[in-house]
């Protein structure tokens, strides 16, 4: 009737992980901060995320890195001969935009409302699995932190509640930090698709927020300039950001910037494109 093969060898192919997360003993952070994201790291975990709806084939391909990562970690665990409950297993989060009734169906996805919010729904138990449909979030502050991630007016919404969040939140700057390192690696994406322009246009009062904010901390006055390690450190990071990556042309012309007031640093890093800031710099 067919052909029968024993013992056949199964090969896989090498796949990343977007994120893979491992979470600290020692860390003194409170998970609470980050709301619906900090439940999801209470363990270690995969997350996946999609800008569009994912296909079938790409949620069984998630799947499948999760239960190699399972198997990786269960190998370890015999080496050092130590044992894990099915509780410890690492978990799978696929965070999707949206996620339509058709494709929730045909992994069995199903809502667990008395414990987690409208939009987490979760595959059968065994599979440690839950796909998170971002647009189905309720508005609030628990779910801003993966709102962000969402598209169109919600994440535009999202956005504009960043930026309403108290100057001393303590994770508002931190946020506008690496939306603004997203838009200008968009920007300088030299084949951007109309998808693309329309999130540089939602990514945008973000990064002027936060453009506006290290304009400001860069306006210091008297002579409080800070120590040369401090405001090399600070010439680094903003480098990092406006450009998303330090080469050795761009570290190269960091001490001729540490000559300059910190005000004027930031206006020629923020204004000036990469290839203008080597050539008056450079040597």
């Amino acid at each position: 009737m067919g052909t029968v093969e024993s013992s056949r060898d199964v090969m896989t192919e090498v796949q990343q992980v977007d994120v893979w997360f491992e979470p600290s003993s020692q860390s003194t952070t409170d998970p609470q901060m980050l709301g619906v994201l900090g439940r999801l790291v209470t363990v270690s975990c995969l997350l996946e995320a999609f800008r569009n709806q994912p296909s079938k084939t790409e949620v069984r391909n998630c799947l499948l890195k999760l239960l190699s990562v399972q198997g990786e970690f269960l190998r370890q665990l015999r080496r050092d001969e130590e044992s894990v409950t099915e509780n410890e297993l690492p978990r799978l989060w696929i965070l999707t935009t949206s996620a339509s009734e058709a494709l929730l169906d045909s992994f069995g996805a199903k809502l667990e409302l008395d414990n987690w919010p409208s939009g987490v729904y979760f595959l059968a138990d065994a599979l440690r699995t839950a796909i998170i449909a971002i647009n189905q979030l309720p508005i609030t502050e628990e779910t801003l932190w993966l709102r962000l991630l969402g598209k169109g007016k919600t994440q535009e919404n999202a956005i504009n509640e960043l930026i309403a969040l108290p100057q001393d939140n303590p994770l508002r700057r931190n946020a506008l930090e690496q939306i603004a390192i997203w838009r200008v690696n968009i920007q300088l994406n030299q084949n951007s698709t109309q998808d693309d322009r329309e999130l540089l246009m939602t990514l945008s009062p973000a990064y002027l927020e936060w453009r506006e904010a290290t304009f400001q901390e860069g306006k210091l006055t008297g002579k409080q300039e800070g120590t040369l390690e401090e405001r090399g450190s600070f010439i680094t990071d903003l480098l990092k950001v406006r450009f998303g990556v330090l080469d050795d042309a761009l570290s190269g012309i960091i001490p001729r910037l540490l000559e300059l007031p910190r005000e004027e640093v930031v206006r020629m890093i923020l204004q000036l494109s990469r290839e203008d800031l080597l050539a008056r710099f450079s040597q």
